[in-house]
């Protein structure tokens, strides 16, 4: 009700014809960092001022040519050769190259705090033959590396030759070859990103500039969209068809596929007793995961299974008996189960081992609210049987830098996702992504390894059949299932809300071309060239 009285009282904000609001990012000020090879630069630096080779669709099932028009495997897959656009310029009007992807990758083996998608783990050199063309070379056979180079942001030699320390480098006035490259403004609560004047998709964008203000927190998002001030988002909203499509429905819309990934509880496995699978399950099994559907997400989603995978891989998953299913809620069955790891139930209500707490902190991020009310959720469910449980919320950057640097017990968090399921079980369960605690992970957040995982992995890098990534990918699933390294709440919907009073063209379930949630670069890329004013 808060929302709709506030909704109704606030003067609206009208931008400038051709000047498209967005929301993505829940910050309270900007901070002026356009650094694509870094994961704390603005939105949308790594699609939209910069750009990748290829973009991979979840909603075709297919990798849209970008940057790189055509790619040819080589016979045994260790080596693939890009085939690059003609006519592309960066936005100051030099040339595009293939020397330039050399550079940047080049530029990622050098600086391996860069090398956030692990690209040198597998590959073995980098070439250019000509202007157009790019040879890579990989050390061995490796499948999925077309995913992980085809989606690598490309940043030009001329300029970042110059750059003294590319890891602190802001880059305040970038030259990119996407579709928005100009900082016309940047101030502490808002900026604007104006089009490229030599974009190379001749007429895009159709949109004048971009506009981002400073909202940090889901219920303004919802406030803005409600009164016609934002004309894209990715934001949870309460309530939805109700608060926001209720207040203009010819205009007001939005589409929540559950085709990425889920949303994980990560437990900090370097943690006691969290390194023990039973205890991870037992806090699984606690868990009511209808609520947190019903209380968190308003029913937008439902909870995820044993595989922890969504429905955009529906035709990968495995049966799962219902014994083996800890994440049914079956809070007896849970209690048992802590009672047979040694957590005898004490007279103030909670577990003790060996004299200690079964105590657990669970971080969320503290300006989304779907989160931190499915936080709640767990508190509750984990103090029913017996666990000192807190929750603990952070603005995003100060959640993300604990959770990163895996100093944290239990944390809310996404999962990577990709073409098929490998990227999210090798994020979930290989030796290779583990990193001291202290020293920031781009994704095993919670510090887990499976030599079994890694021997499933390896095989699956090594082949291109697809009935044996399937073999693959199943035993993938039997090994997860088995050790529970991290606990899938619920399958994670790709948020996506738009106006359509002054721009059309959107995504939609009618006209699925792409996500319509600005939260999945460089797939934003394909929404930002196609929308277009009133």
């Amino acid at each position: 009700m808060l929302l709709w009285v506030l909704a109704c009282t606030t003067e609206p904000y009208h931008p400038p014809p051709g000047v498209m609001v967005v929301v993505q990012e829940s910050q309270t000020s900007w901070l002026r960092n356009f650094n694509p090879l870094i994961s704390s630069a603005r939105w949308p630096s790594t699609a939209g001022v910069y750009e990748p080779l290829l973009i991979f669709n979840p909603m075709q099932g297919s990798y849209t040519p970008w940057l790189a028009s055509a790619y040819d495997w080589d016979e045994d897959g260790a080596g693939l050769t890009f085939h690059l656009q003609d006519g592309v310029r960066w936005s100051d009007g030099a040339p595009f190259t293939a020397d330039d992807v050399v550079f940047t990758f080049q530029l990622l083996r050098e600086e391996p705090a860069l090398d956030i998608g692990g690209v040198w783990s597998f590959m073995e050199s980098i070439a250019a033959p000509d202007d157009q063309t790019v040879v890579v070379q990989f050390s061995r056979s490796f499948s999925p590396g077309l995913s992980r180079l085809a989606h690598q942001p490309i940043v030009p030699e001329h300029v970042w030759s110059d750059i003294d320390d590319p890891i602190t480098f802001t880059n305040p006035d970038p030259v990119g070859t996407g579709p928005f490259t100009e900082v016309t403004l940047f101030e502490s609560q808002v900026f604007e990103l104006s089009a490229n004047p030599h974009y190379w998709q001749a007429g895009k964008p159709a949109v004048k500039a971009l506009r981002f203000p400073a909202i940090p927190t889901n219920d303004q998002a919802a406030l803005a969209l409600i009164n016609g001030e934002v004309d894209w988002a990715g934001k949870f909203v309460p309530a939805i068809d109700r608060i926001f499509v209720g207040a203009d429905p010819a205009h007001h819309a939005y589409w929540f596929p559950q085709v990425g990934g889920s949303i994980f509880l990560y437990a900090n496995t370097t943690t006691p007793p969290l390194d023990e699978p039973e205890i991870r399950k037992a806090l699984s099994r606690a868990i009511d995961r209808d609520l947190v559907v019903q209380v968190a997400a308003y029913g937008y989603t439902t909870p995820a299974g044993p595989t922890a995978l969504s429905d955009g891989y529906a035709d990968w998953r495995i049966p799962v008996d219902e014994a083996d299913d800890w994440t049914r809620h079956d809070p007896d069955a849970a209690a048992a189960a802590l009672e047979a790891a040694g957590y005898a139930l004490g007279e103030d209500g909670l577990r003790y081992r060996d004299g200690a707490p079964l105590s657990v902190n669970i971080n969320v991020v503290s300006g989304w609210s779907d989160w931190v009310r499915a936080g709640q959720v767990v508190v509750r469910s984990l103090q029913a049987v017996g666990v000192d449980a807190a929750l603990k919320t952070y603005d995003f950057g100060a959640w993300f830098e604990q959770l990163g640097r895996g100093e944290f017990t239990l944390s809310l968090g996404w999962s990577g996702e990709g073409p098929t399921p490998y990227a999210m079980y090798s994020a979930l369960m290989s030796a290779e992504g583990v990193l001291p605690v202290g020293e920031i992970a781009p994704s095993n957040w919670h510090r887990y390894a499976s030599p079994q995982a890694d021997s499933l992995l390896n095989a699956f890098e090594q082949t291109t059949d697809p009935a044996e990534q399937r073999r693959l990918i199943a035993a993938l699933q039997a090994e997860f299932v088995a050790q529970a390294p991290a606990i899938p709440l619920f399958l994670n919907p790709s948020w996506g809300q738009c106006s359509t009073v002054r721009f059309t063209g959107f995504p939609s379930a009618a006209d699925p071309y792409a996500r319509l949630s600005p939260n999945n670069p460089p797939e934003t890329l394909l929404v930002m060239t196609r929308v277009t004013p009133r």
